[in-house]
């Protein structure tokens, strides 16, 4: 009796959480939530794209984007497009939360989604081609190429996905940004939703077209499952923002120079190798002008050679200059998100500057401080002549005897001063005389 009764037990504690999802209603498939709430470089690209092939892989119901972003690269945002566009399941982009945007590449990709969700406050557009890096001194005529093929591109998403063909050129042509309002009479997007409950209740039941057949979407009753960066991603995707970006390249500046000015130390060089390559790596995600790599450069040289050149102070002045001029000019960029803070830049040249002068001031002290030890040390010592000293004779210098030699005689008892040390460690000295009140080695 016994056993039945714990055998009951067993059965309904394995049967009640089967019992109560039925009973509640069991969730109809997953909608798989991303977040895309800063500018858009490779790592984002990567992160979205991953997870678009991975739910599409798990036949889930949806991709819902949720985006808040001023644009990005043109590489990053194609590679996101072409998961879009290659995703079975449905793709959608929600503009959230209010007061977030989906500006220049980020309307692009909206552009690119099977559904667009507006919250209330939102916007989307301003979708310009900026020139970057090597292209900033295009001309005109490539200029017009470049804003021309964005727009056959833009129109193209629109047409395939049955949006505002004449609004998406003018996203890029006229580079405006459409308020929600407006939007909604352009037929940009496909609904308001305040959260993401309004959105999951109104768009169920919603047409989009797959491999020529127009589908229901149905995601009413979803589980939604919000999935993050991991944490390689998070350090890749905070060490891309420019900021990051070029402290790290100028610790590891300072680390490189820190380990030539005193080598040996080890932690410094390092810790600069470390910066840089992490560095080299957030730069090939921002519009770099390597004229101002180059300038940045030509400054840790001249911090260098300050301190194997005398040249009372012009080097470091032309490195500093340097340093400053390079540091405004490496991010080519007209857009705000993809540009260096210029407090950061004053801050890290002032500081940046005040390290190589100190260092630089440090290494030139120590190089011209009298020797203290070994040979070089004895020149200067002082002592007692203890033999008559012609040619050869013996003295008592340091507290130990020495053979000297001198040009000139010397007295026993005489004060000696040491000019140089021969072969054999055969002091060379001369006759010193006593001023008056001062006591000799070895006099007292």
């Amino acid at each position: 009796m016994r056993a039945l009764f714990l055998l009951t037990l067993l059965l309904v504690l394995f049967l009640a959480p089967v019992m109560g999802r039925e009973g509640s209603g069991q969730a109809d498939g997953v909608v798989r939530l991303l977040s895309l709430q800063t500018s858009i470089n490779p790592v984002v690209s990567a992160h979205i794209g991953e997870h678009i092939a991975i739910a599409n892989q798990q036949s889930e119901r949806a991709v819902l984007l949720q985006v808040d972003t001023p644009g990005g690269l043109d590489t990053a945002m194609r590679e996101i497009i072409q998961a879009e566009l290659k995703s079975d399941i449905p793709i959608i982009v929600y503009v959230a939360p209010s007061g977030a945007r989906a500006a220049s590449a980020g309307a692009l990709i909206a552009l690119a989604a099977d559904f667009v969700v507006m919250a209330s406050g939102t916007n989307i557009g301003a979708a310009h081609p900026v020139s970057i890096g090597p292209q900033a001194g295009m001309d005109d005529v490539m200029i017009g190429k470049v804003v021309n093929d964005a727009v056959a591109y833009a129109r193209s998403l629109a047409q395939q996905r049955g949006r505002n063909q004449e609004w998406a050129e003018q996203i890029i042509r006229d580079s405006i940004s459409t308020s929600l309002p407006a939007a909604l009479n352009l037929q940009v997007f496909d609904l308001v939703a305040a959260n993401l409950s309004d959105l999951l209740t109104g768009l169920p039941g919603k047409k989009y077209l797959r491999h020529g057949q127009v589908i229901s979407l149905d995601i009413q009753n979803a589980v939604v499952n919000s999935v993050t960066m991991n944490w390689r991603q998070e350090i890749l995707n905070v060490i891309s923002a420019p900021n990051v970006a070029y402290l790290l390249m100028m610790l590891g500046m300072l680390g490189i120079f820190f380990e030539i000015s005193q080598p040996g130390v080890i932690l410094p060089g390092v810790i600069g190798a470390i910066s840089l390559l992490l560095a080299f790596f957030a730069l090939q995600t921002l519009p770099v002008n390597y004229v101002g790599v180059l300038l940045i450069l030509l400054a840790l040289v001249l911090f260098i050679l300050e301190v194997k050149i005398v040249s009372y102070g012009m080097l470091s002045v032309g490195g500093i200059v340097s340093m400053s001029l390079g540091s405004l000019i490496l991010i080519d960029s007209s857009e705000p998100y993809a540009q260096i803070s210029k407090a950061v830049i004053a801050a890290t040249v002032a500081s940046s500057a005040s390290f190589f002068l100190l260092v630089t001031w440090m290494v030139a002290r120590t190089q011209r401080r009298t020797p203290v030890s070994g040979q070089e040390g004895m020149v200067g010592e002082r002592g007692l002549a203890v033999t008559d000293v012609s040619n050869i004779g013996k003295v008592f210098v340091h507290g130990e005897y020495w053979q000297a030699h001198s040009t000139q005689p010397i007295a026993a008892g005489e004060q000696i001063e040491v000019v140089g040390v021969g072969s054999g460690l055969q002091l060379q000295v001369r006759h010193v005389q006593i001023a008056v009140g001062e006591v000799g080695e070895g006099e007292a």
